[in-house]
C-alpha cells in the first residue's frame, strides 16, 4: 500500500516541500530509501525501526520503498524521521487518517519515539503557510518558534504514539501560541549600558552617529582604553527590530541552531565577535552546502571585529562586497546560495604594532606603516567613521557624574532613525543613511558654496578616495538628522571629516 506524508527541508534559509512516499509492498524484508538522501537520512531506516517498536507498532515486513521527492533535490538532516515513521504506520495500515494532506510534519525521533528538535523550523513554518496548509507538526521544543507564523495550526508533538494519535483523532493537542508584544517590550540588559562608561565622550559620539545612520565604525586606541567595552554596547542604542527584521534574523539563527531551547524570536538585534583567527568560510559562510557565517548571523545587527590587523588579509577583503551590497552569494559545487547580511560593521585595533601612541611607541615609523598596511584601502573607505580612543584621565574614572544612559541615546537615535524612514518611505531597501545610493546623496546632501569649499579642501588635503566622499556626505547627513535639520551645514561636514582619523593618520 502507497502513503504519502507532506514535509520540508531548508536550502540555505529558505524552505522547500518535500513529499515523503512510502510503499509497503511483497518480497524480502527490506526498506530502501531513494531521493538522494545524505547519510544523516539514509540513517532515519535504524531510528524508525527501533522507534516503532518501542513505541508499541510493529515495522512492516516485505520490501518497503521511501522517496523523498523532488527526487533531484539533495535531502539533508534527521528532520524526515517522523514523516517517514508516519508514512510507514499509514502503507501499513497502523494509522487510519485522513489528516496526513492537511499537515506538514518535521521532527527526529529518538530510539524511544520521542521526537527531538531540528532548525530552521521557522522558514518551514513560512513555506507550510505559503503552500496553504492547516497547520505543522513539529517537536514540542520547536512549536514557539513556528507558532510565530500567524495563520498557521502548531501542533507540539512530544513523541511518535502522541502524533499518531492526534492524526486519528484520539488526542486533543493545543496549538502552540507567542505573545509577540511580550517579546518585544523586553527590557534592555543592565549590564549593557553606556552609563557605565567613563569618559570618551567623543567616542560615544561617534558611536551614536553610528547607530543613528547605521554606518561602520573603527574603533582605535591602546589597549585598556575601553574599546570592547564600548562596541558591546552599541546594540543598546540601535532601534528596535521591527516584527519583519526579527523573522528574518531568527531565520537565520534557527538555521545555524543558535535558538536557545524554546526560544521563539530573535528581538534583540544580534552581536557577533568572531576570534581573528577566524577562515573566509567561517565569515561568509560556506563549506560544501553552503551556511550562513559570521556576518549573515550578524544581521541587523553588529558584527565586531576586535584587533582587525591580526585578521587574514584575504579574509577582510572577503567582506567588501557584503558590505557594499547588504548580502553574500556563496559558490560551491552543490550549488550557489545568497544569503542576508545588512550589518554594521565595528572595528578596534591599536594603533600601532606595540599597542602605545605613536609619540609614545618603540616601533619605527616603517613597523607602524607596515601594520596599518594589514588593512587595505578599499576596506578602510567602506569603513564610515574612523575615531580614536584615548586613555581615559583618572579624574573622569573616578568622578561620581553619572553617564548618559543607552535610553536617552537611543531616543535620538530612533527620532533620527524616523527622519531617514520618512526622506525614503518610497525605497525599501534603503532604511538608513548608510545604505543611500548616488541618486540620493544628490538628492538628500546637497551642499551650499561655502560647505562645498570646506569638502573640497579636505579631499584635496587628505587625498580622500570618490568613495570617502560619499561616506564623509552620507555621516554628514545622519550628523543633520540627529541635529533635526533638513540642510546639511559646513559644521556637519566639518565632524564627518574629523571621524577619518586613518586617512588624516594622525593620533595623540
Amino acid at each position: 500500500m502507497l502513503a504519502k506524508v507532506c514535509s520540508a527541508a531548508v536550502n540555505g534559509i529558505d524552505a522547500y516541500p518535500v513529499e515523503v512516499e512510502v510503499n509497503v509492498g511483497f518480497g524480502d524484508s527490506l526498506t530502501v530509501i531513494v531521493g538522494l538522501p545524505d547519510a544523516a537520512v539514509k540513517e532515519s531506516r535504524d531510528r524508525v525501526s527501533t522507534a516503532l517498536s518501542n513505541s508499541g507498532f510493529k515495522f512492516p515486513l516485505g520490501r518497503t520503498t521511501i522517496n523523498l521527492a523532488p527526487a533531484d533535490v539533495r535531502k539533508e538532516g534527521p528532520s524526515f524521521d517522523l514523516p517517514i515513521a508516519l508514512g510507514i504506520l499509514a502503507a501499513d495500515d497502523q494509522l487510519a487518517t485522513d489528516q496526513l494532506d492537511n499537515f506538514v510534519v518535521v521532527g527526529e525521533l529518538a530510539l524511544t519515539g520521542a521526537v527531538r528538535p531540528i532548525k530552521g523550523v521557522l522558514s518551514i513554518a513560512l513555506q507550510a503557510r505559503a503552500e496553504g496548509r492547516t497547520g505543522l507538526l513539529v517537536p514540542a521544543a520547536n512549536a514557539p518558534e513556528a507558532a510565530v507564523v500567524k495563520g498557521l495550526l502548531v501542533v507540539p508533538i512530544q513523541n511518535l504514539r502522541e502524533a499518531v494519535s492526534f492524526l486519528e483523532g484520539g488526542q486533543q493537542i493545543e496549538p502552540a501560541r507567542v505573545d509577540l508584544g511580550e517579546m518585544f517590550n523586553q527590557p534592555l540588559p543592565e549590564d549593557m549600558d553606556f552609563a557605565d562608561v567613563k569618559g570618551q565622550e567623543n567616542v560615544k559620539r561617534a558611536l551614536e552617529i553610528a547607530a543613528a545612520g547605521g554606518h561602520n565604525v573603527l574603533l582605535i586606541g591602546p589597549p585598556g582604553t575601553g574599546k570592547s567595552m564600548l562596541a558591546k554596547r552599541l546594540p543598546g542604542i540601535l532601534p528596535p527590530l521591527t516584527l519583519e527584521e526579527a523573522l528574518e534574523t531568527t531565520r537565520i539563527h534557527s538555521i545555524v541552531g543558535l535558538l536557545e531551547p524554546g526560544q521563539a524570536l530573535v528581538t534583540r538585534r544580534p552581536f557577533r565577535s568572531p576570534h581573528h583567527t577566524v577562515s573566509d568560510a567561517g565569515l561568509l559562510g560556506g563549506n560544501i552546502h553552503p551556511t550562513p557565517g559570521e556576518i549573515s548571523v550578524a544581521h541587523h545587527g553588529v558584527l565586531f571585529l576586535d584587533e582587525l590587523p591580526e585578521f587574514k588579509r584575504a579574509v577582510l577583503e572577503t567582506m567588501r562586497q557584503p558590505l557594499e551590497d547588504g548580502r553574500v552569494t556563496i559558490s560551491r559545487a552543490a550549488g550557489t546560495m545568497t544569503f542576508p547580511s545588512q550589518f554594521m560593521l565595528v572595528a578596534a585595533m591599536n594603533p600601532t604594532p606595540d599597542g602605545k601612541m605613536p609619540h609614545e611607541s618603540r616601533s619605527s615609523p616603517r613597523e607602524i606603516q607596515n601594520y596599518l598596511g594589514r588593512i587595505s584601502g578599499p576596506l578602510l573607505d567602506r569603513i564610515d567613521i574612523h575615531v580614536e580612543v584615548p586613555a581615559v584621565p583618572f579624574r573622569e574614572m573616578t568622578a561620581l557624574r553619572a553617564a548618559e544612559s543607552s535610553a536617552v541615546i537611543r531616543e535620538r537615535v530612533m527620532v533620527a532613525r524616523e527622519r531617514q524612514r520618512e526622506r525614503h518611505r518610497h525605497q525599501p531597501r534603503v532604511n538608513c543613511n548608510a545604505r543611500m545610493g548616488t541618486r540620493d546623496l544628490k538628492q538628500h546632501c546637497a551642499l551650499d558654496d561655502t560647505t562645498l569649499e570646506l569638502l573640497k579642501f579636505a579631499m584635496a588635503d587628505l587625498r580622500l578616495s570618490a568613495r570617502a566622499y560619499d561616506r564623509i556626505l552620507k555621516v554628514a547627513r545622519t550628523i543633520a538628522d540627529l541635529a533635526g535639520q533638513d540642510r546639511i551645514t559646513s559644521d556637519h561636514v566639518s565632524e564627518a571629516v574629523q571621524f577619518r582619523s586613518l586617512d588624516r593618520q594622525i593620533w595623540g
